[in-house]
């Protein structure tokens, strides 16, 4: 704690939120509060679908039960401090808070990013190369995927923080976000911040675009073998399998791509509506996404709600 207040006279920031007019305060906080009970139970039920049913006990829900679990962890990270903010006067968070929120939104939001490109990379064995997708996706090639997806981007968030810790915030303190971001914590910094900007388009840009460039690769090379298929339903049944998946990848990355692949003094409050995408809908949306489009999913969650109900 010494540290932290030797790099910085200031010892809080203030998140002003999505909107600073008092009136939209009540009603904001119930928007967010059922979008947050929708994406705690929404994903719930996932993990307990796949979890229950033995028919789910593949790769991709393996994946996906994974992915689940830190949706609910990210949501978490996000949004119950915006719910505090929204009813109370004081919206202020400690720097060490600060810092901490930060690290779990990008060591998670990097985590969900690496996770989609191993059911990227599952999908792809399954459709070109299915005589060994069994053997390629046994259960200690999953689990080690897993772990490197869980492991790896606490390293790549730590170095982020490390460098934010030695900048000095000597101006205001009013983040114009609903979290401590980076670029906007960046834009309130008095000192140099040459080395944070080169990391960030450097180690973060390269870091954060390996998993999309392996999911680009890896739905290449599936659209080459579906459209190699000869019949009409072979396709279809290929492509039924992706789509899911495909969706959730388009609305993440999509998201992120706006709001960082840009130039530091550009950023607006567009970027913060943005950035909702990417850190609150994406999580909520995804078991709709998931369920809705799978066949397989959807007999799981009725097995599991029916079982519910009976007991």
């Amino acid at each position: 704690m010494e540290r932290l207040n030797q790099t910085s006279s200031v010892s809080e920031f203030i998140l002003p939120g999505l909107s600073s007019r008092p009136e939209d305060q009540k009603p904001l906080f119930t928007l967010f509060l059922i979008i947050y009970l929708v994406t705690i139970t929404g994903n719930l039920l996932i993990i307990l679908a796949v979890r229950s049913d033995p028919q789910l006990h593949t790769p991709m829900y393996f994946f996906l039960s994974f992915l689940s679990f830190i949706d609910i962890c990210f949501s978490t990270t996000i949004v119950p401090r915006m719910l505090v903010n929204f009813l109370s006067e004081n919206k202020t968070i400690s720097y060490a808070g600060c810092l901490t929120q930060m690290y779990f939104i990008y060591a998670l939001g990097n985590t969900d990013s690496y996770l989609l490109a191993a059911m990227a990379y599952d999908r792809y064995v399954a459709i070109c190369d299915p005589f060994h997708y069994i053997t390629i996706m046994s259960r200690r090639p999953c689990v080690l995927l897993v772990a490197f997806s869980c492991s790896l981007p606490h390293f790549h968030s730590l170095l982020h923080i490390l460098l934010l810790n030695q900048l000095t915030f000597c101006n205001s303190n009013v983040v114009h976000h609903f979290f401590c971001d980076i670029n906007p914590l960046l834009k309130l910094s008095c000192s140099s911040i040459f080395v944070n900007d080169l990391t960030i388009k450097t180690e973060g840009l390269m870091f954060g675009a390996t998993p999309f460039l392996c999911i680009v690769f890896s739905y290449v090379q599936i659209l080459i073998a579906v459209l190699r298929i000869p019949s009409a339903a072979g396709k279809r049944k290929a492509f039924s399998t992706c789509g899911s998946h495909f969706a959730v990848v388009i609305l993440f990355y999509g998201s992120i791509f706006y709001v960082y692949l840009q130039p530091l003094s550009s950023y607006t409050v567009q970027d913060r509506v943005a950035t909702l995408v990417y850190t609150v809908l994406t999580s909520m949306l995804n078991p709709f996404i998931y369920s809705l489009r799978n066949k397989d999913m959807k007999r799981g969650l009725g097995k599991l709600l029916g079982r519910r109900k009976s007991s």
